[in-house]
């Protein structure tokens, strides 16, 4: 990678914990850390998928493991059925952050800057199964990678919206949990990104906190009195991480929240110059994993009464609902949505908040979205077939690695012995999309926006 520029360290001397020399030497090193994190409803062994890999577990989350080498996650069929993610290990550290700041209550959750979706699938992950998570992404094109990513990990209690932080201004006191990942100048990445290094200025950094600070000011007024900010960057610069953190105590008058560190994790506290707010800051040559900061904080105030909204929700008329129940693993215990002809699966706290969020937000994805209605019959969706909803014992092929890797490229498959009609394509007994079984040969429903473009075989 290019040598860090003088002006760019010049500004981390004398920051808390920063040690120039192991720094500049971890830069300069080829070696890259390579973390995921399972989704642990569709798998808890990280030896079934990485059996010849050495794996360690990243000491602040639970699920998290460092792997030895970095396989080829492209031709991995379990990356594609969403049996986990690949999540930078630093960043990891918001579950402690979560856990530490907020009971094992239900919680209506917001991930203001949330593509690609690492720290969307992780909160959904560790919060209580009767939360609801809003997942949010300005820039269209990343919301899309956002949805696509969520649906592999397969929640039905997770909406995705494309909005600009202060539409959630309609939202008065609505979310206990917010969380801003917020866009920065990245130094954190440079070992990652190398690119990034030409491009990192100070005039660069500043305009950056200022784009902090109109975004955490626009999504303010939707947090309730007593809810939890945690406000995080893969910054180094003062100017994005203590600075703002004075700026939120200076101006809304945010209550710091203080957390508990373990010796052996090797991560810096640091404070603020003004109001001596608490972060924490990761160093690459200190931790294994990249440069990340993150803070926690509470709104002053007692929450008043919730806001009240009078809208029907569009409840899939009986006969329809009798089409799907049989496709859905507890079934009674989930509400179905009509939605241009297609039936969406919600949980029943999701579906309660629909009529309000569909009311003031840009819906890109709401719940799992089980198919399209026919007369007689429901042609299922993908989203169904990766979802943690969809029934046991629905007819299913078992396939090979090589007959995965064709179907994951929307190749022609010939499977021996399979139920004519739909059918479940499976790895190892992890779902990866639909197939549809005729007399004389098999329709392959793998959605063609996903599929596997690249050449090459798995180096697993």
């Amino acid at each position: 990678m290019p040598a860090l520029p003088k002006a760019f360290t010049d500004t981390l001397q004398g920051l808390p914990g920063f040690r120039e020399e192991t720094f500049l030497r971890v830069h300069e090193s080829p070696e890259r850390v390579t973390s995921i994190r399972l989704q642990r409803q569709k798998i808890t062994d990280v030896k079934e998928l990485f059996p010849q890999l050495e794996t360690t577990p990243v000491p602040w989350t639970s699920g998290g493991y460092y792997l030895s080498s970095r396989p080829s996650f492209t031709f991995d069929p379990y990356f594609h059925a969403g049996a986990y993610y690949v999540q930078e290990a630093s960043s990891m550290f918001l579950e402690e952050a979560i856990r530490q700041t907020t009971g094992g209550e239900p919680l209506k959750a917001l991930d203001l800057c949330a593509a690609p979706g690492g720290k969307s699938t992780l909160i959904q992950g560790i919060l209580h199964a009767d939360s609801v998570l809003v997942a949010n992404e300005v820039i269209k094109a990343r919301a899309a990678l956002l949805a696509d990513n969520l649906t592999k990990w397969g929640a039905a209690n997770v909406v995705v919206t494309n909005n600009d932080p202060r539409d959630f201004a309609r939202l008065p006191e609505y979310f206990d949990l917010v969380a801003v990942d917020a866009p920065c100048s990245g130094s954190g990445l440079f070992r990652r990104d190398p690119e990034a290094v030409e491009e990192w200025s100070q005039d660069n950094v500043m305009l950056c906190s200022q784009r902090q600070q109109r975004i955490l000011a626009d999504v303010f007024p939707a947090l309730r009195p007593g809810g939890v900010l945690i406000y995080s960057t893969c910054s180094y610069a003062v100017e994005e991480d203590e600075q703002i953190m004075d700026w939120l105590v200076e101006n809304f008058g945010m209550e710091n929240i203080p957390l508990q560190l373990r010796p052996g994790w090797h991560i810096v506290e640091t404070a603020s110059g003004q109001h001596h707010a608490k972060g924490y800051r990761f160093y690459p040559d200190q931790v294994k994993g990249e440069g990340f900061f993150i803070a926690c904080f509470r709104k002053p105030g007692t929450a008043g009464s919730p806001q009240k909204f009078k809208a029907g929700f569009s409840a899939l008329p009986k006969k329809e609902a009798e089409l799907v129940l049989p496709w859905l693993r507890n079934g009674a215990e989930m509400a179905l949505m009509a939605h241009n002809g297609e039936a969406i699966a919600l949980t029943l706290p999701l579906a309660k908040e629909m009529p309000l969020l569909q009311k003031q937000l840009y819906i890109r994805k709401a719940g799992v979205k089980a198919g399209q209605l026919t007369a007689k019959e429901l042609v299922p969706d993908h989203q169904l077939a990766v979802s943690n909803c969809v029934a046991e014992g629905l007819p299913a092929a078992e396939l090979s690695q090589e007959q995965a890797l064709r179907y994951l490229r929307k190749e022609d498959l010939a499977l021996e012995n399979a139920a004519k009609g739909w059918n479940l394509m499976r790895f190892n007994g992890k779902n990866l999309g639909w197939a549809k079984v005729l007399p004389n040969r098999v329709n392959n429903y793998y959605p063609k926006e996903l599929r596997i473009l690249k050449a090459g075989t798995p180096d697993l």
